[in-house]
């Protein structure tokens, strides 16, 4: 049986730590025991651990073998803000797929009452990624950055800036991930509901980013995000 992953929010030499929120779920709803052992992400390396003390609020772990953990590629998302419900689905699948980073965009065409809400959203995006995270048995969960507005996003750093656009005809993702070089750090801008307008695509192409299709088909934001995630990652990892 595959033993459930936990990240540790606290590391202290050979003993690692959950608190808080994430403690009481492993201490009260699960109803762990002293001696029970899980996989622990400590900081970029996975270790077999045992708890050897429990309380409400805080699990201790103590720290044994390391673990090899698999070799990831670098994807991150420049995702431009929607409908919450929807969004937080995206985050969640998309940290399952391995979204290095993600990262929400203020874009144009973002309704203005969401482009407001969305700085007290983060911490319950970075939750989301972190249950995700510990979920799928990654080593750590992505960086889920504060909200940038358009003309900051387009100077996110990656050796390969690919922007997802309805209008682009001719190149597709597939087609931008196998024909042009880059050293496994890839950027995938992906815009809001109603899509990118003019002005945006002319401030990435003036930016250096490359314009790819997803397909003829017209997807859902969330629909976008994941499906970009894992044509890039197919492309990355093949």
């Amino acid at each position: 049986m595959t033993r459930r992953r936990w990240i540790a929010d606290e590391v202290s030499g050979t003993h690692a730590f959950l608190v808080g929120a994430h403690a009481q779920h492993l201490s009260q709803v699960l109803r762990a025991r002293i001696g029970q052992e899980f996989d622990i992400s400590a900081g970029d390396k996975v270790h077999r651990g045992h708890i050897t003390a429990i309380t409400p609020d805080r699990v201790e772990f103590e720290l044994g073998n390391e673990i090899p953990a698999a070799g990831t590629v670098q994807v991150a998302l420049a995702l431009s803000i929607f409908k919450f419900d929807r969004m937080e689905w995206a985050i969640e699948k998309c940290t399952e797929l391995g979204a290095a980073r993600i990262v929400p965009v203020i874009a144009r065409r973002t309704e203005a009452h969401l482009a407001a809400a969305a700085v007290k959203r983060v911490d319950r995006w970075r939750r989301i990624a972190l249950q995700a995270s510990e979920q799928s048995r990654r080593v750590s969960p992505p960086e889920i950055s504060q909200p940038l507005k358009l003309k900051d996003a387009v100077t996110l750093p990656g050796s390969l800036r690919i922007v997802l656009s309805e209008t682009e005809s001719d190149t597709t993702l597939k087609d931008v991930l196998q024909f042009h070089s880059h050293d496994g750090s890839v950027v995938l801008a992906l815009g809001p509901e109603g899509g990118w307008t003019d002005e945006e695509l002319k401030l990435f192409q003036e930016a250096g980013w490359i314009s790819a299709s997803l397909g003829s088909t017209i997807l859902r934001a969330e629909t976008a995000a994941i499906a970009a995630m894992a044509v890039a990652l197919a492309e990355l990892q093949a």
